[in-house]
């Protein structure tokens, strides 16, 4: 049988760390998807003026202060991207690029992404663009797929996708490629936007066009409204209350997921706040049943 989780914290900041170590100090199973270096945004940070206790603080100090707490307390940071949340009822499906995990309530505290979009992306988005290969492998088997990843993590996919698909091309969207299965045509080049008609036909890029069956964009943050179907968003952010609730019964928010200002002390005492609250409410709908 599948193990249930009491939370599952999406994302690895200020706001998902603080989460998860209130979690856990109330007892909760807890598991958390993110990356081991916590946050580019923290550990690209030069220097920090207003976290509390910790004056001129560089971001890498910060962080390795984050990570010797969670360290002390076993937990653990799983690498996996989430795809997507889905609320059923009574409890919560977590689909990553992996595998599909279960919780009775979500933190996502995912951050916000500065990369823009591709022109052409949401138009084709459940038209031959997608965000998730593995997901749709059955669809492309013996296809030609394009997949741009902007991150190193993109690779297990295009390297999966290279035994099912007829043809993979690859364009990186950062420096240092890993190692990448010898199918796989890797091209260098900056998109410019996704044409076709009723279907995605190609992708435009700064030096050449790629046509494909079907394109996939993988980036570290999924955007808001494909991450969690169903979950109200204002002004660009997760709408919540001063709980941290979103509208979606079980499901909280915290950082800057929520809006600014993006400040690392406010995303720690969200992630506190929407821990708290993530506790109250698994314990007020679900503690009680099994006691009676």
């Amino acid at each position: 049988m599948q193990t249930r989780y009491d939370i599952i914290i999406v994302g690895s900041g200020p706001a998902g760390i603080s989460a998860a170590v209130n979690s856990v100090i109330r007892n909760k199973k807890v598991k958390v998807f993110g990356s081991k270096n916590l946050s580019d945004k923290l550990t690209k940070a030069p220097r920090i003026d207003n976290y509390l206790g910790f004056y001129q603080a560089k971001g890498p100090e910060l962080a390795k202060r984050f990570t010797d707490h969670i360290d002390e307390m076993d937990i653990e940071i799983d690498e996996e991207n989430v795809e997507a949340v889905y609320a059923l009822g009574t409890h919560f499906a977590v689909a990553t690029n992996k595998d599909t995990y279960e919780s009775t309530a979500v933190i996502v505290a995912p951050g916000v992404s500065q990369k823009k979009k591709i022109p052409g992306e949401d138009e084709f988005l459940g038209k031959g663009v997608g965000y998730c290969a593995t997901c749709d492998a059955p669809i492309y088997k013996n296809r030609s797929i394009a997949i741009v990843g902007y991150e190193p993590s993109a690779e297990h996919e295009v390297n999966f996708m290279a035994d099912v698909a007829s043809e993979v091309t690859y364009i990186p969207r950062y420096k240092e490629l890993g190692e990448i299965d010898e199918r796989v045509r890797v091209i260098k080049g900056r998109p410019k936007k996704f044409a076709g008609e009723e279907k995605v036909r190609s992708l435009q890029l700064d030096n050449q066009e790629i046509e494909a069956e079907g394109f996939f964009v993988l980036r570290e943050a999924v955007a808001l409204d494909q991450l969690v179907p169903g979950i109200r968003i204002a002004d660009h952010h997760y709408e919540v209350n001063r709980n941290m609730e979103t509208n979606i019964k079980g499901l909280f928010a915290a950082g800057d997921v929520t809006g600014e200002p993006y400040q690392y002390m406010k995303a720690a005492g969200e992630g506190q706040v929407a821990a708290l609250n993530a506790v109250r409410y698994i314990d007020n709908n679900f503690q009680q049943k099994k006691s009676s």
